[in-house]
């Protein structure tokens, strides 16, 4: 008789190696230092970080993707965020659908089109986390949780980003609460692309993790360091303390479900 049947074997998930899972948190912590550096630049100075900090994110995100769940998985995600990101930016640059009229400066770097280079890997910066967040969340309505969270997200991103002159809005109609240099059109827009790349990327993609694969510790600390780094710059260095609580309220309720089934269902 096997020993096996006293000691089954158990389908337990092994961690990455340690230099992969360096390079993974080296991204990550890296991508906050440079956004705690935010309220001490200004200038060129800030514009290059400002750069930095996205393609280092997205490098972060994309890192995790592959660990966590293989070489499919990256590469369908990063092809297919980077179009629609490009698509949806340059449709509504060019036809004001689905945000409203808006328009980038230069500031922003090398342009594809109307779109600077760097929209198109916010765009996969931010949408894996919020991927493996609704994921965890629920299976049927994906989208709708992914879409409410990238939309919560832009209510912190916008403001920021039109105040340093990153790209500026035309509108006479109602605007963002507590956000007026932004339409309210604009957060209909990325709750209704967000549904969309969030639904593309769920039937599209794995849903499997690898049996060695990386914690979901990455997207934990990122999303909530992009709550947490929302509320205290906007009420103690962007003098925007309206923004810091409405908005942080509302990122913390669209996050609290899954930090609720991350702590149910752990790894």
């Amino acid at each position: 008789m096997s020993l096996r049947q006293f000691n089954p074997r158990r389908n337990r998930r092994r961690g990455i190696a340690p230099g992969a899972n360096r390079l993974l948190l080296t991204t990550l912590f890296t991508t906050i230092a440079l956004q705690i550096s935010y309220p001490l630049l200004d200038g060129d100075a800030l514009r290059l970080v400002t750069l930095i900090t996205v393609y280092c994110a997205a490098a972060a995100m994309l890192l995790h993707a592959l660990y966590s769940y293989g070489n499919r998985y990256f590469f369908t995600y990063l092809i297919v965020t980077f179009i629609f990101g490009f698509l949806i930016e340059e449709i509504g640059v060019r036809t004001s659908w689905p945000f409203g009229q808006y328009e980038y400066s230069d500031s922003l770097g090398i342009k594809l089109s109307h779109v600077p280079l760097v929209v198109p890997f916010a765009w996969i910066m931010m949408v894996h986390p919020v991927l493996v967040a609704a994921r965890r969340v629920t299976s049927n309505w994906a989208f709708l949780y992914g879409g409410l969270l990238l939309m919560t997200w832009d209510l912190f991103l916008d403001p920021q980003m039109v105040s340093a002159g990153r790209w500026s809005w035309k509108f006479d109609g109602a605007h963002v609460p507590f956000q007026p240099e932004i339409p309210l059109s604009n957060a209909a827009g990325w709750l209704l692309s967000g549904m969309a790349i969030v639904g593309i990327l769920h039937l599209a993609l794995p849903r499997e993790r690898r049996k060695q694969a990386a914690s979901s510790m990455a997207v934990d600390i990122f999303l909530a360091w992009t709550w947490f780094a929302g509320v205290i710059g906007n009420i103690f260095f962007f003098h925007r303390p309206a923004i810091g609580l409405a908005v942080g309220t509302i990122f913390l309720l669209a996050f609290l479900p899954y930090l609720f089934a991350r702590s149910v269902t752990g790894e």
